[in-house]
């Protein structure tokens, strides 16, 4: 059976639709941001400021190659669309749902940036990173799911209904 992979923006429920449809479907859960700052021992906003973004997108792009799991859904880090490897690896071994919500849901969901360790250079908005990224998760999406105004139950039973697992 295949692995399902999330992607999407910050604060589009990665990780929290992931627990559930991981729990629903009987695989198995990795959260990539986890697995980061389980290997750093630190938190992603800490890396982020003392390592720079470059650098923590090498280590990001890192994390997600080097996965070699079996019945698992894998919530990914937003800014996991911008390591081309990575992203080839998690489409080999999985299919790839981006879990889509609009701009304003999203900057209304996100609060404090900094403090939640999103991927972005100094000069960006969220609207900037957004506009870059969306591209990005359409390109390696096998699927979308439009989560705007959706129970996770909802989001959950849809990702169940059209994801190959097999």
């Amino acid at each position: 059976m295949k692995n399902i992979v999330l992607i999407g923006m910050p604060g589009s429920g990665k990780s929290t639709v992931g627990i559930v449809l991981a729990k629903n479907i009987g695989y198995d859960f990795l959260d990539s941001d986890l697995e980061i700052q389980a290997r750093e021992s630190k938190k992603l906003h800490e890396i982020i400021s003392q390592k720079g973004l470059e650098d923590f997108l090498k280590i990001e792009e890192d994390v997600n190659v080097s996965f070699v799991v079996k019945h698992t859904v894998i919530a990914t880090g937003g800014s996991a669309v911008y390591g081309r490897m990575a992203m080839e690896h998690l489409k080999s071994i999985g299919s790839v749902v981006y879990l889509k919500l609009p701009y304003e849901e999203i900057k209304h969901r996100l609060g404090d940036l900094n403090q939640r360790g999103v991927a972005m250079r100094k000069d960006q908005t969220l609207w900037d990173l957004y506009e870059e990224r969306v591209p990005l998760y359409e390109k390696y999406a096998d699927m979308t799911i439009e989560c705007f105004h959706k129970e996770i139950r909802e989001i959950v039973a849809e990702i169940g209904c059209l994801a190959d697992l097999t």
